[in-house]
C-alpha cells in the first residue's frame, strides 16, 4: 500500500517544490520508500509501504523494461504471478506486483491490463512516447484517487491533504456541503473543493498531455459496471450456489494472504469477519493474527464474542480494551485522519483497531462489503415494512399527517411526552413524530429510502447556498426497472455509501498508521457471484445474509455468532453533553458560524440548546455540523 501524487503542467516547467509538499504530505501512506520522477511536462511522486517483494526492486515510480511506460500505484495486484507467467519476453528485475502490472501495461496497453488484474489500486501510468496519462481507480473504489487544477498545474494524488496547503486557490463547493449533511460524507466524484475531483470506482481518466489546456478536465470512462452482473446467468439452486461461493471466498482470501510481512485480520465477532478469519485460519499452517477492539461501554463491546470465536478457531488473539478517554483522545485528531469532512463517528474505534494491529502486523484483512453484499443492513428490511404501511395511503393524506406530525404545536405539546423505544433508541415523542412526518412526506420507496438515509432531510434548512448533487440515493439513472426493494437499496449502497464512507474510514484510518487492509469479500470475481444469487439465497425472512451465514456456520457454531446486529458505534449523544460539550460550544460558535456564512447559526444553535437540555437527540446533525467546522478550521 502506498502513496502516489504527480503533476501535468500546462507550461514548460513542473513545479518540483509543488511536488515535495505533496509527496510529504503521503509519508504516513508509505513510510519504507519514496521516489520521484520527470519527464517532458509530466513528474510523478510515490511513498511505498513495503508488502511484497521488500528489496529495491519494488521502487516506484517504476518504469516498464522497454521504457515506454512509467507507473505510480497504490494497491495489491493479487494475480500478479498469473499475469507474470504470461508474459515471456521481459527479464525480471524482481517480484513485487508493481513490476508484473507496469509489464502488463507495456505489454497489453492500460485497460487491458486492468481487465486482467484481480485486486484494489489507484494509478497513474505514462506513456512517454505518445505522451498520454491514465489514471486509474479499481472497480469497487477500495482505493482513492483525487485529481483537479491547481492554478496552472494538473494534479493527482491518493489523498486532498496533498493539496492542503495550497488551497487558496480553492473555492468551497457549496453543493458539497449540502450532500455531506445529508450523508455524512461527501459523494463522490465532488469533493469539498470545487476544482477537485474523486476519480469514481471503476473508471480510467486517459490525457493527453502535450496539449493539455488549463481548466480542461476530461471525462472518465467506465471500465468495470457492477449493474452488468445483475442479470447474467442467475445461480438458483442452493447447493451449487454454496459450493461456488465458498470457493471463491476461499480463493480471494487466500490471495489475500500473499505478502512478505507479517499479517493478520480484524475479528469483531459479526458474520463477515468471522468468516474472513475462518478462511484464513483453514489455509494457514500456523495461528492466524486476529485483532479486536473492547470497550466499557456494554452497548457497543462485542470483544468477548470475538474471544471465544478466535478462541475457536485457534488464532493468535489480541485485544484492546479502550475507554472513553482513549476514543475522546481520538477526537482531536479527526481533522489530519479525515482531509475533507467527514462524519462517520466509527472512524475512531477504526482508527484505534488499525492502530493496535500495526503494533504486531503490516497487514490486515477485514470483512467489509458483507452488509452491501449479502443485504445485512437492518435499514433494508425498515424501508420495505415503512413503505408497505404507507403506500396505501393517498399521496395527499400522507402530506397532511406529515404537516401536523412536524408542526409547531404538535412539536410543543409531543416534546415533554416519553416514547417508546424504536431500534432500541428511545427520545422524546416530538423527535419521533418530526422523523414519522419526514418519511410520510415521500415520493416513492427510493425516495423514502434517500430519507432513511439522510441526516438533515433537508439540508436547505440549515445550508445558507446549495443544493444536492445527484447520486445513486437521488438519481434513478444508477438503476434500471431490474432494481426492485432491497436489491436496489444494496445497489445504492455499494455505488456510494461503501465507497464514499466504509471504504474510505478504512482506508484513512489503516493509512494513518502505515497499516494495509485489505477486503476479500470485495474482490471482484465474489461480487460478480453474488449479484448472480436468487433473492432467496441473500435473505430469508428475518434472516439476512442467509448463504454466507450457512457457509460461516461449517466454520463456527451458530451460537457463537447469532445475536443482534451491534455495529462500531460511540455514544455521541452523551459525549456532546459531557465531556466534550465545551469542545462543540467552541466550534458551534455563533459568532463564528456567521461570519463564516456557510450554515445558518441559528438554526444550529436551536438544535445545540435542545440537545444539550435533553429535548431531542440531535447528536448524528450536530456532529455532521461539528466534523465540518473542525475541517474549516484545520485548512484556514
Amino acid at each position: 500500500m502506498c502513496g502516489v501524487t504527480g503533476i501535468v503542467s500546462t507550461g514548460a516547467r513542473v513545479d518540483l517544490d509543488l511536488l515535495a509538499r505533496m509527496s510529504a504530505a503521503l509519508e504516513h501512506r508509505g513510510p519504507d520508500d519514496h521516489g520521484h520522477w520527470t519527464q517532458h511536462n509530466v513528474a510523478f511522486a510515490h511513498r511505498r509501504l513495503a508488502v511484497v517483494d521488500l528489496s529495491a526492486a519494488g521502487h516506484q515510480p517504476m518504469p516498464s523494461a522497454d521504457g515506454n511506460w512509467m507507473l505510480a500505484y497504490n494497491g495489491e495486484i493479487y494475480n500478479a504471478r498469473e499475469i507474470r507467467e504470461g508474459i515471456n519476453d521481459v527479464t525480471w528485475r524482481g517480484s513485487s506486483d508493481t513490476e508484473v502490472f507496469v509489464e502488463a501495461i507495456a505489454r497489453y496497453g492500460v485497460e487491458a491490463a486492468v481487465a486482467k488484474a484481480v485486486g484494489m489500486f489507484a494509478f497513474a501510468a505514462y506513456n512517454t512516447q505518445s505522451k498520454e496519462l491514465w489514471l486509474c481507480r479499481d472497480r469497487l473504489g477500495i482505493k482513492p484517487l483525487y485529481y483537479g487544477w491547481l492554478g496552472d498545474q494538473f494534479v493527482f494524488s491518493s489523498e486532498l491533504r496533498s493539496f492542503a496547503r495550497d488551497t487558496h486557490d480553492f473555492s468551497l463547493n457549496r453543493d458539497a456541503v449540502h450532500s455531506y449533511l445529508r450523508y455524512s460524507y461527501v459523494p463522490s466524484p465532488a469533493t469539498i473543493f470545487n476544482e477537485i475531483s474523486k476519480l469514481p470506482a471503476g473508471t480510467l481518466l486517459h490525457l493527453k498531455t502535450h496539449n493539455i489546456s488549463q481548466g480542461e478536465l476530461p471525462m472518465p470512462q467506465r471500465y468495470w459496471d457492477l449493474r452488468n452482473s445483475l442479470s447474467a446467468d442467475p445461480l438458483i439452486d442452493e447447493v451449487d450456489a454454496e459450493r461456488q461461493l465458498l470457493d471463491a471466498l476461499r480463493v480471494a482470501v487466500r490471495d489475500r494472504m500473499i505478502a512478505d510481512v507479517p499479517l493478520g485480520a480484524f475479528l469483531s465477532g459479526g458474520y463477515d469477519s468471522s468468516l474472513i478469519c475462518a478462511l484464513m485460519q483453514e489455509q494457514s499452517n500456523e495461528p492466524v493474527n486476529t485483532f479486536t477492539i473492547g470497550f466499557d461501554d456494554k452497548r457497543y463491546n462485542e470483544a468477548e464474542h470475538a474471544a471465544e470465536i478466535a478462541a475457536h478457531l485457534g488464532t493468535r488473539h489480541t485485544e484492546l480494551y479502550v475507554n472513553e478517554d482513549d476514543m475522546l483522545d481520538t477526537v482531536a485528531q479527526l481533522p489530519a485522519l479525515c482531509d475533507e469532512p467527514f462524519a462517520d463517528p466509527s472512524i475512531i474505534p477504526t482508527y484505534l483497531v488499525c492502530r493496535m494491529a500495526r503494533a504486531r502486523v503490516t497487514v490486515a484483512l477485514s470483512g467489509d462489503g458483507g452488509d452491501e453484499l449479502f443485504w445485512g443492513y437492518n435499514r433494508y428490511q425498515t424501508a420495505e415494512r415503512i413503505w408497505k404501511a404507507i403506500a396505501p395511503v393517498p399521496g395527499g393524506l400522507r402530506r397532511a399527517m406529515a404537516a401536523i406530525s412536524g408542526s409547531e404545536i404538535t412539536q410543543k405539546i409531543a416534546r415533554h411526552i416519553p416514547a417508546p423505544a424504536w431500534g432500541g433508541r428511545r427520545g422524546p415523542l416530538s423527535q419521533k413524530l418530526a422523523t414519522a412526518g419526514e418519511l410520510l412526506d415521500v415520493n416513492g420507496e427510493a425516495e423514502l429510502y434517500n430519507a432513511l438515509m439522510s441526516h438533515w432531510k433537508d439540508p436547505a434548512i440549515v445550508c445558507l447556498e446549495g443544493e444536492d448533487l445527484r447520486t445513486p440515493y437521488n438519481d434513478a439513472t444508477h438503476w434500471t426497472h431490474d432494481h426492485d426493494g432491497t436489491a436496489r437499496m444494496a445497489l445504492q449502497d455499494t455505488l456510494s455509501y461503501l465507497p464514499d464512507d466504509i471504504l474510505t474510514k478504512v482506508d484513512r484510518a489503516s493509512m494513518a498508521v502505515s497499516l494495509e487492509a485489505r477486503v476479500p469479500l470485495l474482490d471482484h470475481r465474489v461480487v460478480e457471484l453474488v449479484q448472480r444469487l436468487g433473492p432467496e439465497l441473500r435473505r430469508r425472512p428475518d434472516e439476512p445474509k442467509y448463504l454466507l451465514k450457512k457457509i460461516l456456520n461449517r466454520y463456527v457454531p451458530a451460537h457463537l455468532t447469532d445475536r443482534p446486529k451491534m455495529g462500531f458505534g460511540v455514544p455521541l449523544d452523551s459525549w456532546l453533553r459531557g465531556p466534550l460539550e465545551s469542545w462543540a460550544d467552541r466550534h458551534l460558535n455563533p459568532d463564528l458560524m456567521h461570519a463564516q456564512q456557510i450554515l445558518d447559526a441559528n438554526v444550529v444553535q436551536g438544535l445545540w440548546r435542545a440537545h444539550k437540555q435533553g429535548h431531542a437527540n440531535n447528536a448524528a446533525k450536530l456532529w455532521d455540523v461539528l466534523m465540518l467546522q473542525v475541517w474549516l478550521a484545520s485548512v484556514s
